[in-house]
């Protein structure tokens, strides 16, 4: 007969990793290379090999470790690698290639090993420093990206030697759900996938629906905003911390089951979740009585195919279904009739990543964070014409400012900024002269945009706001599901308009006329993609229109 108690003995979480701890610290050196999507592509599978061959040539094995690591944020200097030796400063080296590799290994991390003096960095190597007291990493506050670049994210044990899992436990053997609920409420947490609606509200409605037979929490990864990255790097740098806030919310709520909804063209995002998901049921965190509680959950992940709309709950809870992706009306809500009919909570990936920290640190501590109605940090995906482009986390309220001017490096090549998109081709321009807004919920409302899940794309003075209009509302009309027709009909209309102004050949009237389907579309469509479609468009109408009637026929020729 097996003995559960012998096996959950084994598989201790305080036990693993205080014996990683030890692991680690026999270690002189630590050699981390970033092994996302962007720097694979870039070669750092290559990279890791030849430093493994090397180590291996050396017999230094037993002193330096390698470890394949998340996105380590400042993507447009991929592949990185950073080196740390004990007793010294660490390193970063930028586009590391085959030879900088073997010159960083030969000349400076075997020289380095047992030496305690000072040493010269090797010339050939300083063109590839990055300097670790940038404001791109200074001015950054990490809570989600915490252990992104600093751990293995296939390895469990990892996890755990950073604390993981323990307000998992805290939760279960402490904590009552209603109290897990009452802290994040206090804490202020907001859905970090675009709505920004209150998480511990809508635990809190999720966990008074009584439970019948089965209660569902699903994490939205769908994450389809051109430029947005933000929800992919968190997957494939730190799974488990996503993995343990679907586990506590779960508890919360009293749901059974837990589902991961994510875009198939995240392969190594999807891979790194399943590992996680293996390794969590080897260490019996899934399953039945986990921890030796009543508490039993299974997590299973479905695949997106593409389609931006599934990014709305109802309509990701069709396609988990098996059924077309397309928006139903609401009420009613998930939280009441979801998955299968069944009590759904649905929550983005970001989200359910901030909630172990919370439990852990406290309410307090995260609603130090940000402004008073927006709390707690933002991951952002910083991206188009700026220096430094790539994964950031800075707290509610930042500035555009500090955000493009300061930790993005400023726009390069001479060039001035003009506008900053926010909220992907749902969101809208905020120009150049609002650069001291903070980026917030209320805040980018006020001006017709939206936080979204989290991108934020530079646009310098060389780009054509309406061309740009029509790029985004392209993108919105091309992924509309065609369901009502305010989003199906209207789109398609400003689209032709659009198209119309920019050969111009468009009139004034046709500008009246884009704000009016605008205003149908926001009021009468049925779900938040052909509501908030008209964004770029009309933001670009507000701060830009002399850019829309230098094309217009009125005044150039007689109509």
């Amino acid at each position: 007969m097996v003995d559960m108690e012998e096996i959950r003995k084994k598989f201790d979480i305080h036990t693993i990793a205080k014996n990683k701890l030890a692991e680690i610290e026999k270690y002189e050196c630590s050699i981390y290379c970033c092994h996302s999507t962007g720097c694979k592509s870039s070669g750092s599978d290559d990279l890791i090999a030849l430093i493994q061959k090397i180590l291996e040539e050396n017999s230094l094995t037993d002193k330096v470790r390698v470890v394949a690591t998340g996105c380590m944020g400042l993507c447009a200097h991929g592949p990185l690698i950073r080196v740390e030796i004990k007793g010294r400063k660490d390193i970063l080296f930028k586009r590391v290639d085959l030879d900088a590799t073997r010159t960083i290994m030969e000349k400076y991390v075997i020289p380095a090993l047992g030496n305690t003096g000072d040493m010269v960095l090797a010339d050939e190597l300083k063109s590839y420093v990055l300097s670790l007291d940038l404001p791109f990493f200074t001015k950054q506050e990490k809570v989600v990206l915490k252990n992104a670049g600093h751990i293995d994210p296939e390895d469990i044990s990892e996890y755990m030697a950073r604390g993981g899992y323990l307000a998992l436990e805290k939760a279960l053997k402490t904590m009552t759900p209603q109290q897990v609920v009452e802290e994040i409420k206090k804490s202020g947490l907001r859905g970090r996938g675009g709505g920004g609606f209150s998480t511990g509200m809508k635990w809190e409605l999720a966990a008074k629906v009584p439970t019948i037979d089965e209660k569902f929490i699903i994490c939205n990864g769908d994450e389809g905003d051109p430029g947005a990255y933000m929800d992919r790097s968190i997957l494939e740098g730190d799974p488990h911390a996503v993995i343990e806030g679907m586990m506590i919310a779960a508890y919360a709520i009293g749901a059974t089951e837990g589902w991961f909804y994510v875009r198939a063209e995240y392969p190594l995002a999807v891979e790194r979740l399943q590992k996680a998901i293996q390794a969590c049921r080897k260490n019996l965190l899934l399953g039945k009585n986990i921890m030796g509680t009543d508490f039993s959950f299974n997590i299973d992940i479905r695949l997106g195919a593409g389609a931006f709309v599934c990014g709305e709950e109802t309509a990701l809870i069709h396609s988990i279904e098996g059924a077309r992706g397309t928006p139903r009306p609401r009420p009613p809500y998930p939280t009441n009739k979801g998955l299968w009919g069944k009590p759904s909570c649905v929550n983005n990936v970001e989200t359910l990543a901030n909630v172990s920290k919370i439990l852990m640190k406290g309410a307090d501590w995260f609603a130090s964070f940000g402004t008073e109605t927006s709390k707690g940090t933002k991951v952002f995906a910083l991206t188009g014409q700026v220096e430094h482009s790539g994964l950031i986390e800075v707290p509610m309220g930042t500035t555009i400012n500090e955000i493009v001017n300061e930790i993005g490096g400023g726009v390069p090549e001479g060039k001035t900024l003009k506008a900053v998109q926010s909220g992907g081709p749902s969101g809208g321009l905020i120009p150049a002269k609002l650069m001291d807004m903070p980026v917030c919920y209320e805040e980018l409302k006020k001006i017709g945009s939206i936080m979204g899940s989290g991108g934020l794309i530079v646009i310098d003075d060389s780009s054509d706001m309406v061309a740009l209009a029509k790029f985004y509302l392209d993108f919105t009309v091309d992924e509309s599901c065609g369901k009502c027709a305010p989003c199906r009909i209207g789109g398609k209309q400003m689209l032709l308009l659009l198209d119309k102004i920019n050969r111009g050949r468009g009139k004034k009237k046709d500008l009246e006329q884009l704000k009016k389907i605008a205003f149908a579309m926001q009021k009468a469509s049925l779900c938040g993609l052909g509501q908030t479609a008209p964004n770029p468009v009309l933001s670009t109408l507000r701060f830009y229109e002399e850019e829309y009637t230098n094309k217009l026929l009125d005044g150039k020729e007689k109509e």
